[in-house]
């Protein structure tokens, strides 16, 4: 990953759009979940920037509490589902997991380590 290339992970139900690589993870249902996978994907990239639906403010607020503990001084920019949805052909890969919560993708955009 480049400086400012996208990378985004999502949950098992999230549609990816064609063209876009799909790095297909879900064994079962949560399995692995949505939050495993982000921790994993952070230990090895540098990220400057995250994009997340405006609904996951409201229908799944643990989620949005899970992610910003996990990158607490990283900006966010919040679109609406439908957005992020087309944002995805923009991504170099998009990482399917077997999240099964609403709204439990991401959009992390690359930073740099020097």
């Amino acid at each position: 990953m480049g400086h400012m290339d996208w990378l985004s992970i999502g949950d098992a139900g999230m549609p990816v759009p064609a063209g876009t690589e799909k790095i297909d993870l879900a064994v079962t249902k949560q399995l692995p979940s949505f939050i495993d996978v982000l921790k994993n994907v952070l230990a090895e990239l540098e990220v400057q920037h995250i994009y997340l639906a405006e609904e996951i403010k409201t229908v799944n607020p643990e989620q949005l509490t899970a992610i910003k503990q996990l990158l607490p001084d990283t900006p966010i920019t919040f679109v609406p589902h439908s957005e992020l949805k087309k944002d995805l052909s923009k991504t170099h890969a998009f990482v399917r997991t077997g999240e099964m919560t609403a709204y439990s993708n991401i959009i992390l955009e690359s930073g740099v380590t020097f």
